[in-house]
C-alpha cells in the first residue's frame, strides 16, 4: 500500500456507532493495527460511548476507507 497522508475526519458525523468487531469486519485491519494507526494518525479516533466502551463513526470509517481506496488508485 502507498504512503498514505494522516487521516482527517468529515466535519458532520453521520451514520451509527461502530463496535470494534464491525471496524474490524469493515477494514479487515487487526485490532493493534488500527490502535497503531491511531497513534499515527492515520486512522480516525474513536468515541468514548461509556467508561469501557469505545465506538467509531460509520462516516468516519467510510472516508477512510474511500481514502485508502484513492490513494490505491495512484
Amino acid at each position: 500500500m502507498s504512503e498514505m497522508s494522516p487521516f482527517t475526519a468529515p466535519q458532520r458525523h453521520s451514520g451509527r456507532l461502530l463496535k470494534m468487531e464491525d471496524v474490524r469486519r469493515e477494514t479487515s485491519l487487526h485490532r493493534a493495527t488500527i490502535y497503531r494507526q491511531i497513534q499515527a494518525g492515520t486512522f480516525p479516533r474513536p468515541v468514548q460511548i461509556s467508561r469501557n466502551r469505545v465506538g467509531w463513526w460509520e462516516s468516519d470509517i467510510e472516508a477512510w476507507k474511500a481514502g485508502c481506496a484513492a490513494s490505491a488508485m495512484t
